[in-house]
């Protein structure tokens, strides 16, 4: 916590003097703030968390630094979120499951989610280049905005965006998600047809098997999965192809 304190202290000279400080409600817009659920009393901390360090004059800001602010804070939400939901789960349970929530991928899909990409502020060659839909790009201006948040307001704030953003992405080391009851239901909808999952192979000696499992829905492979039972490697193929077809939506947004 003193180290957050230290940070927060270091950061607040990230607010840009009256000269240099962009447009601020070009990029902070009010309905990205209904959103997040949190209005900014200094705008322009937004605007720096939605500028790439293309589009930024030197003189100016970028969102380097609140990037790196806000993945600290990231990380200490999602432990205390995953603390208080699940009492009894142990380090490493909390461990994995919180890496798999904070991470490059997943923050990209939050951020498009959300409509950070087209709010970004970027630089003639990165919009050429696509850099709206860059994964890279995504992650970081959301971790941007949260480092922003948590200059802005405090931590506290900082962990109810973040709660408020992700409590229905976390399944928990103890209450594991269905995935293939989330794949049944999106495959109906989306395609008119049911996952196919195929036992492809079995390795290792009886007491430590591993099954790889392999899903299809309409004839299109999305996915494999592996597990120490029939039934969690069909979980990991679910889950495999419920990460692409997000990934698509995403993409196709």
């Amino acid at each position: 916590m003193r180290a957050l304190k230290w940070l927060a202290g270091l950061f607040r000279n990230l607010k840009p003097r009256e000269s240099e400080r962009p447009r601020a409600r070009d990029y902070a817009a009010a309905d990205l703030e209904r959103t997040l659920g949190y209005v900014f009393r200094a705008p322009a901390l937004l605007a720096t968390a939605l500028t790439h360090p293309s589009a930024a004059p030197p003189t100016e800001p970028n969102y380097e630094r609140l990037e790196f602010l806000g993945d600290a804070v990231l990380d200490l939400a999602i432990a205390d979120l995953l603390m208080r939901r699940f009492p009894e789960a142990k380090e490493g349970a909390l461990s994995k499951e919180r890496a798999s929530i904070v991470n490059g991928r997943t923050l990209a899909i939050k951020a498009a989610e959300i409509g950070l990409g087209a709010r970004l502020r970027l630089g003639k060659g990165e919009e050429k280049s696509g850099g709206r839909d860059k994964t890279s790009i995504l992650a970081a201006s959301f971790e941007a905005v949260i480092g922003a948040i948590f200059t802005d307001g405090g931590l506290a704030p900082a962990q109810r965006v973040v709660e408020r953003l992700f409590a229905s992405d976390i399944g928990g080391p103890a209450a594991e998600r269905d995935y293939k009851t989330e794949l049944q239901e999106i495959a109906y909808r989306q395609f008119r047809s049911q996952p196919v999952y195929e036992l492809v192979a079995t390795q290792g000696p009886d007491h430590a098997k591993r099954f790889t499992t392999r899903i299809r829905i309409g004839g299109r492979d999305l996915g494999v999965g592996e597990g120490g039972s029939k039934k969690q490697s069909e979980q990991a193929a679910a889950r495999a192809a419920l990460d692409l077809l997000t990934q698509e939506r995403v993409g196709n947004a």
